[in-house]
């Protein structure tokens, strides 16, 4: 991750800035370049997001957005899947989802790519937790890991068979093995 500017400037300002390709983000008056996905980033990412919402949409419980952008106490960042429980889902008036979301997921999802700083990623994790998100997840595909990070509570290393915890009232039972056996496509 690069930051494309040595000044720093207002929340305000970088908003009214176009959206690029990566994702910017907006952390402590910086601006920072997200990293282009690559393979197994992507593949995790539309995974993810499709078993959530095939569970969730329906029923209203929830939904499973990419790469959302998520402005809120003064920090605008793109999480790789940000969960909103449905009924904290902004629609307009006519029903639709709006173009800007100016509050924190309620699960946010970050998928480690080969050329950005763990300690970066886990701060916008934790940085999401202190705001009101209820779940974090960060997902190693070097190590098939995922380290998970709950309000008030050490963040728990999770791996192989250990199950993966989800938001209340989502009926998902998912494990790391599960998640990072969907990298295996060709077989």
């Amino acid at each position: 991750m690069t930051a494309t500017t040595s000044q720093p400037i207002t929340l305000e300002e970088f908003l009214k800035l176009p959206e690029t390709k990566p994702a910017n983000e907006y952390i402590d008056g910086e601006i920072i370049q997200k990293p282009m996905p690559k393979g197994r980033h992507s593949r995790l990412q539309g995974k993810l997001c499709t078993v959530i919402n095939q569970i969730t949409e329906e029923k209203k419980i929830a939904y499973a957005f990419p790469e959302l952008r998520c402005t809120f106490n003064n920090r605008s960042i793109v999480p790789d899947v940000a969960v909103f429980q449905w009924n904290r889902i902004p629609f307009t008036t006519d029903g639709e989802v709006p173009d800007d979301f100016k509050l924190h997921p309620d699960w946010t999802i970050e998928i480690l790519s080969p050329e950005q700083k763990p300690n970066k990623v886990i701060g916008n994790i934790l940085y999401c937790l202190q705001n009101g998100c209820q779940l974090g997840w960060f997902l190693d595909p070097d190590d098939s890991s995922v380290l998970v990070f709950l309000p008030q509570q050490q963040p728990e290393l999770l791996k192989g068979s250990d199950r993966l915890p989800v938001l209340k009232g989502i009926e998902l039972e998912l494990t790391a093995e599960q998640v990072f056996g969907w990298l295996k496509m060709a077989l």
